[in-house]
């Protein structure tokens, strides 16, 4: 069965399918989010988080749980690509949508998407560069490629498409009339977003993305969490406004910012001398839970 998945995850990967100022903006302040790996895996990987990118490939070949492809209709003749990942339970899963960060649809993002569903989810992570020609690579959307393409995605469109990956999701037989979000770096951006965009989303989680300008807050609905490194001073200056702003409107925001984690903790998670691990651990547990209190109940 190993053999096996190993050759599905290799015929897989290569498939692809076929405010503009706000979109520059945001894309350019994520710029200096690095794409660093290491060489090779923690020597031990925590099996209750998200892989960190050394060590997602192995935990995807070796993942029990159902995972496919699917084209999703987004209106105007649009499509998006999206990775789908089913939880063994037996009853009707909420759905999650993880949105990648500026690299495009990564291996490192198709196993956060894994590893929700291993918490009971049905995770569903949208390709946004879908139709921009981005080529791929080793592990998933070549990364260069993809910094540069993300720079010409219109905020419409990226909602858009993230409204209707959630409308599929939730009308898979097998899910739950509820769904969150959750995304990282220019994803979490989006994440935060979508919470003023879409009235029908019922959480939202943001992992180290700026925080949309305060006047944009009042249509927020969805409870807010966001998790941040403590040295990521650039990200963690939009946060006490959006606090104050949601604060004053009655929403709820709650957030935490780990002491010595940097920005990409959960990807990187050797870094930092083990600070980011340490973070990684405890965001991880505060996004499971808060999807289950609001989505669950």
């Amino acid at each position: 069965m190993r053999a096996n998945k190993l050759l599905l995850v290799s015929l897989l990967l290569p498939l692809s399918s076929g405010c503009a100022d706000n979109a520059r903006a945001s894309a350019d302040e994520h710029a200096g989010h690095d794409l660093e790996t290491s060489a090779t895996a923690l020597p031990t990987q925590d099996p209750q988080i998200p892989a960190d990118a050394g060590g997602v490939n192995a935990r995807l070949a070796a993942s029990p749980r159902h995972g496919e492809w699917a084209m999703i209709p987004a209106g105007g003749g649009d499509s998006v690509r999206a990775w789908v990942v089913y939880p063994e339970r037996n009853t009707p899963a909420p759905v999650v949508l993880v949105v990648h960060e500026i690299f495009g649809l990564s291996n490192w993002v198709r196993g956060v998407a894994d590893q929700l569903a291993a918490d009971g989810f049905i995770a569903i992570a949208p390709d946004l560069l879908a139709g921009h020609d981005v080529p791929e690579g080793p592990d998933g959307a070549d990364p260069e490629a993809a910094r540069t393409a993300i720079r010409d995605l219109q905020p419409a469109d990226v909602q858009r498409r993230l409204e209707a990956t959630a409308n599929y999701g939730m009308a898979l037989p097998a899910a739950a009339r509820s769904y969150g979000i959750v995304g990282f770096c220019w994803g979490g951006s989006a994440s935060f977003a979508h919470a003023v965009h879409a009235p029908g989303l019922g959480a939202s989680v943001v992992y180290y993305g700026t925080s949309p300008p305060t006047d944009a807050l009042g249509s927020v609905r969805a409870p807010v969490l966001g998790l941040y490194g403590g040295d990521d001073a650039r990200v963690n200056a939009t946060i006490e406004p959006a606090a104050t702003a949601l604060q004053a409107l009655g929403r709820s925001y709650e957030h935490e910012i780990y002491p010595g984690a940097g920005h990409g903790f959960l990807r990187q998670q050797d870094g930092r001398e083990g600070a980011n691990l340490s973070a990684s651990r405890a965001a991880w547990q505060r996004t499971t839970a808060w999807f289950r209190e609001h989505l669950e109940s």
